[in-house]
């Protein structure tokens, strides 16, 4: 929904959340559903009427348990009956300046002041452990913004007796806290209080009308933001940018201007502009977004600009180029195509509001950011949250290289007549292993955000993967592949659950990047073996239709399994019976144990 993405009218919002709300439902029938507890620290409610309208969005169905005004600290460290009934999916710990209890005044001594942070600090672990011990979820916990008055002026922020020092420190233990702590995400209201202006954030009007913490109409970002959190957590984020080039990665128009006269680089203030949005792109592309050009254009001439010698972006930053006459939206879908990608995990980029809305019409669910002058184009893409980090694995580092590595085995896979050939010619040598610790951010990513070959649609985050690999009712395996053109990384995983002589497949998913790849044989060879090793004597498989996952509607059959269950919705289960006679199905990759 346009009106919900960056940049978005607040007053819009908060006035017609109840028409918008009904308008997503109707919109949509096929959410994911969690369940998010808001512990609040000052009045909650436009706060959770909001967060439920940005969720909605991104295709979240959320359902609420909110605590008592001001009662954060006794529901998250008391028994509380209704929030262990509730079981939280998220917990999100909404507090601010006004919940530090242990300021320090200009009499206390530095060695006070330590213990006067220690205390504060610990008060707030001690949440976070025994919510985590209790319902073992996602925290979300915002840290502070800065005071609404310094009573030392700038030295506030540098004497240990400020309010601002006190807060910067707090802070910086929060975010210490956070980097150690795989299931524990900040909500930065410091900076999002900053970018909104934090006089009109700490309005105090709203504090002594309505209890709130922050200016009524500064909620729409905080619950922006806090929903951005959730749904990277839930595998939602987009995972690449397909960029105009003319007018978006430079200045001019590469065929009229000539490469020479094209506006890129520090010797011009326009020219400026463009080289640091190109450097805000390449540091996109190094932490996994993958990186493609959709352009009008002469190939050669595309080319010629981005060999510019100024320029920041070349040629090998991209993993597909699509320069040419033909219409944007047919290139967008060969993309997606090439990159093996739904559509709508990709964000177009261009300057030209016609281009824009061709893909909205055709395409509605590519976002295309608007984009205004060219010193507004990173603030655009950088605000809309389209690719929030909550967890950064090794592959991701790789990413681009991956997929252009994958385009290599499509060009070599032309030149086969043989599809058996083709596969023995890559190489392929796989390790499939229990889950160890190294894969564990990899492996609860990797299940969030496969879709198309997803059987069972569940979802999990880090902390249950991690409690699933230590309970030896369960049994795990991850896969990694590499061949002649590099490492993939870890792209398959499944989870069973052990019940007595039966093994019931919970999850099992790949990565579309190794599909028709054999993979699933290796994976199931070692799954049979080590199911065998525990006295069991048939795996029970399970498919569950969404509109995303058809392409395995078949999956058990290919494999083998026997159909013993299907109701009106399509929901289907399998059985293979399993003995030492059985026949590895892996004829092609190698594996290692």
């Amino acid at each position: 929904m346009k009106e919900l993405d960056y940049p978005f009218d607040s007053d819009y919002i908060l006035k017609k959340k109840k028409s918008l709300k009904k308008e997503l439902l109707n919109q949509n029938t096929n959410f994911l559903e969690k369940k998010i507890a808001i512990l609040g620290g000052s009045t909650t409610n436009d706060i959770k009427l909001i967060l439920e309208l940005f969720l909605l969005n991104y295709d979240i169905k959320p359902s609420f348990y909110e605590s008592e005004y001001n009662q954060y600290f006794q529901e998250a460290m008391f028994e509380n009956k209704e929030l262990d009934e509730f079981e939280p999916d998220i917990i999100f710990i909404h507090t601010s300046n006004r919940n530090i209890t242990n300021y320090p005044t200009i009499l206390n001594t530095s060695e006070e002041i330590d213990n006067l942070l220690h205390q504060e600090y610990q008060k707030f672990v001690g949440i976070w452990e025994n919510l985590s011990k209790k319902y073992n979820c996602p925290i979300i916990q915002n840290n502070f913004e800065y005071p609404f008055y310094r009573l030392l002026g700038n030295k506030d922020a540098t004497d240990i007796h400020g309010k601002t020092n006190f807060i910067t420190r707090l802070n910086l233990e929060f975010s210490k806290y956070a980097d150690s702590h795989n299931n524990f995400f900040i909500n930065d209201i410091n900076y999002q209080s900053s970018l909104y202006g934090l006089e009109k954030w700490s309005d105090q009007f709203y504090w002594h009308m309505y209890k709130y913490a922050l200016a009524v109409p500064a909620i729409p970002l905080l619950a922006f933001n806090v929903a951005n959190i959730i749904k990277s957590i839930y595998g939602k984020n987009k995972k690449g940018l397909v960029l105009d080039l003319d007018n978006t990665l430079w200045g001019g128009i590469v065929g009229d201007d000539g490469v020479d006269n094209i506006k890129i680089g520090k010797d011009t203030s326009e020219g400026q502009v463009y080289y640091e949005f190109q450097n805000y792109i390449k540091e996109l592309k190094q932490m996994g977004i993958i990186l493609n050009i959709n352009s009008k254009n002469d190939y050669e001439n595309a080319i010629s600009g981005l060999e510019h010698p100024d320029g920041v972006l070349k040629k090998d930053d991209f993993v597909v180029i699509k320069a040419n006459w033909l219409p944007k939206s047919k290139n967008m879908l060969d993309i997606a195509n090439e990159l093996n990608l739904g559509v709508d995990s990709l964000v177009f980029v261009d300057d030209n509001p016609a281009e824009r809305a061709i893909i909205n019409q055709h395409i509605p669910s590519v976002k295309t950011p608007e984009m205004k002058s060219p010193e507004t184009y990173i603030n655009t893409i950088d605000r809309a949250g389209f690719f929030e980090v909550t967890n950064l694995s090794k592959d991701d580092l790789k990413k681009t290289q991956m997929y252009r590595d994958n385009m290599e085995r499509n060009k070599i896979m032309a030149s086969f007549t043989n599809y058996d050939d083709y596969l023995k010619s890559l190489e392929m040598h796989a390790k499939i292993e229990s889950f160890i610790p190294l894969y564990m951010a990899r492996i609860a990513q990797l299940t969030n955000k496969s879709n198309q070959f997803n059987l069972t649609t569940k979802r999990y985050t880090q902390a249950e993967i991690e409690e699933v690999s230590k309970d030896d009712n369960y049994l795990t395996l991850y896969g990694k592949l590499e061949d002649i053109f590099g490492d993939n990384g870890v792209i398959s995983v499944i989870i069973g659950h052990i019940n007595k002589t039966i093994l019931d497949i919970d999850l099992w998913i790949m990565s579309c990047r190794v599909l028709k790849r054999d993979v699933e044989k290796a994976m199931l060879d070692v799954l049979v073996k080590r199911a065998l090793e525990k006295g069991i004597k048939e795996i029970h498989g399970y498919y569950y239709p969404t509109a995303k996952n058809g392409m395995v509607k078949d999956f058990y059959e290919l494999q083998g399994f026997t159909k013993i269950k299907e109701d009106d919705k399509g929901n289907t289960e399998w059985i293979l019976k399993i003995d030492k006679d059985y026949e590895p199905k892996n004829k092609l990759i190698r594996v290692e144990e």
